[in-house]
């Protein structure tokens, strides 16, 4: 579980299905994922086992294989989601990518207690769902079931008993470096102090796999080289991001989107030419969204991607205001709203990263994910000078 833009929406997931109020988003790579599955047990893991058994039979068992550990990571993360929703925790939803999924939360948990809740409940779900393929898997031998359906349940009860294992370990970001950092955390009184400690523990584990996965690359086990090398390089770039993560959320705490934004921000007259606003603006001043003010009026917004509607010998001959649309509550906020719930919000998949700021009808600025990262980056860097 993890801390789980316009076009980073798209990366995050496309909503499949909503269960016990929680949407389930599948992110795109989650198909390489499941394709890399299948054919690790079809040519690996099944033929090893079954030797006897067609490479149809094998690719088939690797197909539900695959289709069981979708399942087994949807139930994972759904009892993050449930023990979160019942400690007073916001989860905007669930994505699966292609190192698992992620338990969107809107804020940090308040207590280490919290954080300990939810970070075990990930592990005993899945020996939960280990136990429960167990069980079917004996039951269907004893029944005379296909081989197929023995090996698949087989397979998917040890990976449900891995995958809890895996996230034991006390690398944050896991489940068990989530209980690790809840233990600093009580410790130390400090939850920024415990996650600093916790995310370098959890850079190292991923080091730590990545060198594992080259030797046993280099050694001739290049299925278990590669899964070693991608993980242990994705445990340590989230860890690292973690750290920033919650850097960011404390620093944004008792500040309001005007302490923010920028004040000074571009905007575009709805008279202009749409072959002007490409020209003065777009290849200029780069960005999705812009606001249209007319007489110091905030009249609306209009999207680069309106413009591409247009057959480029018309973009001559028509204005901003042919094609500029309202400003929704989707895209606009008020200088007075919260900037730490602001990025809670501009984090949900299908949320547009820039947001206009508006007061009575006029334009007073803009802010954006970029906006907050460049003060964050800032900020980091300052620290660290003051450090040294």
């Amino acid at each position: 579980m993890t801390d789980k833009g316009q076009e980073q929406s798209r990366l995050r997931g496309f909503p499949l299905f909503t269960i016990l109020g929680f949407e389930i988003r599948l992110n795109l790579s989650w198909l390489l994922l499941g394709l890399l599955i299948t054919w690790t047990l079809a040519e690996g893991f099944f033929p090893q086992r079954y030797a006897d058994l067609g490479a149809q039979a094998r690719w088939w068992m690797g197909v539900a294989g695959a289709v069981g550990v979708f399942f087994s990571i949807v139930f994972h993360e759904l009892s993050h989601s449930l023990v979160g929703r019942r400690c007073g925790m916001p989860v905007g939803g669930i994505t699966l990518f292609i190192f698992g999924g992620i338990a969107e939360l809107r804020h940090e948990p308040k207590t280490p207690y919290t954080e300990f809740l939810m970070a075990v409940a990930g592990p005993l779900s899945s020996l939960v769902l280990a136990g429960v393929f167990f069980v079917a898997d004996h039951l269907a031998q004893r029944l005379g079931w296909p081989v197929p359906v023995v090996g698949v349940l087989h397979y998917l009860s040890l990976i449900n008993v891995i995958l809890a294992v895996f996230n034991l370990l006390p690398a944050y970001p896991l489940d068990g470096g989530r209980m690790f950092r809840a233990a600093l955390w009580a410790w130390r009184k400090d939850v920024r102090e415990a996650t600093r400690v916790a995310s370098r523990v959890g850079s190292l584990f991923g080091l730590a796999l990545m060198i594992l996965g080259v030797l046993a690359f280099l050694t001739g086990d290049i299925v278990g080289g590669m899964w070693s090398f991608l993980i242990g390089a994705f445990l340590r770039g989230a860890a690292m991001t973690s750290y920033r993560q919650l850097l960011t959320r404390q620093f944004l705490e008792g500040k309001i989107v005007a302490d923010l934004m920028n004040d000074q921000p571009v905007s575009v007259a709805p008279s202009i030419t749409l072959e002007e606003f490409l020209e003065q603006y777009v290849y200029r001043k780069p960005q999705v969204l812009y606001p249209v003010v007319d007489d110091s009026r905030l009249v609306g917004c209009v999207k680069v991607s309106q413009v591409k509607a247009i057959p480029e010998e018309f973009r001559g001959d028509r204005n901003v205001s042919d094609i500029l649309s309202p400003c929704s509550e989707e895209n606009t906020v008020s200088p007075d709203d919260d900037a730490a719930e602001l990025l809670g919000r501009m984090l949900v998949p299908g949320v547009v990263d820039r947001k206009i700021v508006e007061s009575d009808g006029r334009l007073v600025g803009t802010i954006s994910l970029q906006d907050l990262r460049n003060i964050m980056e800032l900020k980091l860097e300052l620290e660290s000078q003051d450090t040294r």
